[in-house]
This record gives C-alpha cells, sequence and structure tokens, in this order.
C-alpha cells in the first residue's frame, strides 16, 4: 500500500451492539482522516450484533469495509481477520486499532503519525484518552507484576490505586510531551505495521483483555518501544460492549490475566500472585448469590490453579 510520501493506514474497528456509538466513531473519524494526509481504509467487524449494527454501517457510511460475523469472535480474533490479512499482502505503513466507543478529536490521526515518522523505532502509540466530560483518562500502564492485581482484588490500600504502585505514570508531569510507556490502552492504539511483522498479530489465546499488553510486552522484547503521545486526543466512552455481560466479562479478565502472568513473569510472581486471587476468588463464590456469578468465580480459580 505504498504511496511515496504519504503514510498508508488501516483503522480496524471490533464492534459487538453498540450501534450508536459505532455509527459517532465512524463520523468523527471520517472527519478526522479526511483532513489529515494519508491513504486510508476502514475496516468494521461486526461480531454478530443484535442491535442493527451491521445494517447501519450499511446504509450510513458506505465507505467502510463491513466484515460480518455470525458468532462473537471477542476483540483479539476480530482484530486478527483484519490483520492477518494485512500481513499476507501488501501491508500499509500503520494499523490503528479503534473501539468503537471512542471520538476521534480533531489532530489525533496527524498528531500519532507526526510521532512515529520521527520515532523510527516506536512499535506502539496511544493518544490520551478522554471522559466524555473532557477530563483524562488513564491512558498508559506499566506492565503488570505483583501489587497491580493486588490492588484489583482490595488487598492494598485504595488512595494508591492511581499511583506508580498500581502501574500508573503522572502523565500531567511529561507536561503534554510523548514519552516512553510499558503499553497503552487498547482503546485506541496505533501500531507500525513493521514491528506486527516481527512478533505476530494479537495472540489468539486472549479471548478479551491484556491482548494489548502482550503485544506490547513482545514488542519490547524484540526492541520496539511503546509511546503515549498526550497532544492526539480520543474520547473513550468505555465499557460499553463488555458491560453488558459481567459474570463472563468478569471471568475473561481474569482468566486472560492467568495467561499473561504464565506468559510473561518468573514462577515466584506468578506464584504469589495466584495464591492471592484464588483464596479472593474462592470466598467470594462461597458468598455469591447468583449461579452465573459462582461459574464465574470457579473458573478463575481453575484458570490461576495452572499459573
Amino acid at each position: 500500500m505504498s504511496s511515496g510520501t504519504t503514510p498508508t493506514l488501516i483503522v480496524a474497528i471490533v464492534s459487538w451492539n453498540v450501534k450508536n456509538l459505532l455509527d459517532d466513531c465512524l463520523f468523527s473519524l471520517r472527519e478526522e482522516l479526511e483532513r489529515t494526509n494519508v491513504q486510508y481504509e476502514v475496516e468494521v467487524v461486526d461480531n454478530a450484533s443484535a442491535d442493527g449494527s451491521a445494517e447501519m454501517v450499511r446504509e450510513r457510511h458506505p465507505w467502510v469495509q463491513l466484515h460480518t460475523s455470525t458468532e462473537n469472535l471477542g476483540f483479539v480474533r476480530g482484530n486478527n481477520l483484519v490483520l492477518e490479512r494485512l500481513q499476507q499482502h501488501n501491508p500499509p505503513d500503520y494499523v490503528w486499532l479503534l473501539n468503537p466507543d471512542t471520538a476521534v478529536r480533531p489532530g489525533a490521526v496527524s498528531t500519532l503519525l507526526r510521532f512515529f515518522a520521527k520515532h523510527p523505532r516506536a512499535g506502539l502509540a496511544g493518544p490520551q484518552l478522554l471522559n466524555p466530560d473532557g477530563t483524562g483518562q488513564t491512558s498508559a500502564f506499566r506492565f503488570p507484576d505483583l501489587l497491580q492485581p493486588l490492588f484489583d482484588l482490595g488487598w492494598l490500600p485504595q488512595r494508591f490505586y492511581y499511583s506508580r504502585f498500581n502501574g500508573r505514570y503522572r502523565e500531567s508531569a511529561a507536561g503534554g510531551q510523548p514519552f516512553r510507556i510499558d503499553h497503552p490502552l487498547g482503546a485506541a492504539l496505533l501500531a507500525r505495521s513493521a514491528a506486527i511483522q516481527q512478533v505476530g498479530v494479537l495472540d489468539p489465546q486472549f479471548f478479551m483483555y491484556c491482548e494489548e499488553i502482550d503485544w506490547a510486552w513482545r514488542m519490547r522484547k524484540a526492541g520496539w518501544e511503546a509511546w503515549l503521545v498526550p497532544e492526539a486526543k480520543v474520547v473513550h466512552y468505555g465499557g460499553a460492549s463488555t458491560n453488558q455481560a459481567r459474570p463472563a466479562t468478569t471471568a475473561y479478565l481474569w482468566e486472560s490475566r492467568a495467561k499473561l502472568y504464565r506468559k510473561h513473569r518468573d514462577p515466584l510472581t506468578r506464584a504469589l500472585v495466584s495464591a492471592v486471587v484464588r483464596r479472593t476468588f474462592s470466598k467470594k463464590a462461597t458468598e455469591a448469590s447468583a449461579d452465573e456469578w459462582r461459574v464465574a468465580y470457579h473458573k478463575i480459580i481453575a484458570a490461576w490453579k495452572t499459573v
């Protein structure tokens, strides 16, 4: 997809039952892409939505390439439908994995592309994510270690939840300048095709959650960098799809975390975290009043037994 000095970009959006948010996302995205010096294509993967999302895309956004699935493939398999095909043929310079519950602010794409042009070892970059009211959202994180799960499970003081002890960066300390991070949030993740070709696509063992952390970790090990670019801004509504199935998504989250620790952390860290996770969710399973929650908790316990 090379076009001389004009960068090439594929935007991949995996969507499930968020028709109105997806509609707004695509309008904001097209406006931004049209004012940016970039050759682009946008591909939407609809994960068997039941709310008319696919029909809306066909009617209101015929400029988008739509892929419809008869089952919910999840975030990873949905994105890999696009990523695997792109890596087999003439790949673009960059691929942007964009959530449907986002709205792209003016200048976001051009800012990210300029950053990549100046930083040839940048494999991943994320924008500053904003809440709908314009306030900042945590957008950059350190790789999870011993402490992060303990905060989520309530074992450590919550007053330190948004601190470096829980893997958070002090984004305000950067003064609006780009800075190196371990990984950005996956809601608006821009990747360099050369890095994808070296480390591969998203790991399909992650149905949802932690896939962007694993991707960034693999890129770090291969010598690529991850950055946050605060000047680029994207509104992120957050959790619009995953909140529709809380027991199931809770299980997916902790099962994915088990796989992530098994893949990237040392045996001692894995053992310590596993013990706390299993103790916490065993207690929750005993106290749960709903069968669906008990099932979810037992899935989590089983996943961490093998860590």
